[in-house]
């Protein structure tokens, strides 16, 4: 019997963005993520969709795990009803952690920060380093300038075609969810030293 996937990294944003579908896909997501008995994993964050996306989940009764660095509790301020938050002492070693802890990746709608991690989780399933699934949730529109430039860079020969294939794209929360619940676990994690 496969094995199913049991934690989620949601990667996205401190700030809630101008158009109100983003916080209601974040609420939507933290509580389907719930509903499917998994484990959100996310920054730590009380505010924007950071905050709505945990709010979701434990709404409905969900395990949240919440990693933050330091320096961070004092600007995001940390979401206040978190039964698990782990305070780390740099943004790699949150990063690491939340690679750890997740057996799948979505990105929902975010600045800078976000895409950052999810271009390092795309580069390191690239490069090996791991298997799990990593979901582009496309809220809005919002996903479309990062992905027109994954394409351009295949255009001008810097990614190769099949880098295609390291991410999927959902138009929406039931659609991510479903993409979710039909993927495998990963057998085992890349060792944290490899990253």
């Amino acid at each position: 019997m496969p094995k199913h996937i049991r934690s989620v990294a949601v990667f996205c944003g401190v700030r809630a963005g101008t158009d109100p579908v983003h916080l209601a896909a974040a609420r939507q997501l933290g509580a389907g993520i719930a509903e499917a008995e998994m484990m959100l994993v996310y920054g730590g964050g009380g505010l924007g969709l950071m905050g709505a996306v945990a709010e979701g989940a434990i709404a409905k009764g969900g395990r949240v795990h919440g990693v933050i660095p330091e320096f961070l509790t004092r600007v995001e301020r940390p979401f206040p009803s978190l039964a698990e938050l782990e305070v780390t002492t740099s943004m790699h070693t949150r990063k690491t952690r939340m690679f750890e802890l997740a057996d799948a990746f979505i990105t929902l709608s975010g600045g800078l920060g976000t895409l950052d991690e999810t271009v390092e989780i795309i580069t390191w399933r690239q490069l090996g380093l791991h298997d799990k699934p990593v979901i582009i949730l496309d809220i809005g529109g919002w996903a479309q300038p990062f992905l027109a430039l994954i394409e351009a860079l295949i255009a001008q020969g810097f990614v190769p075609e099949s880098n295609r294939r390291l991410y999927a794209v959902a138009p929406d929360v039931p659609a991510a969810l479903r993409m979710l619940q039909a993927a495998p676990a990963p057998e085992t994690a890349a060792p944290a030293e490899r990253l």
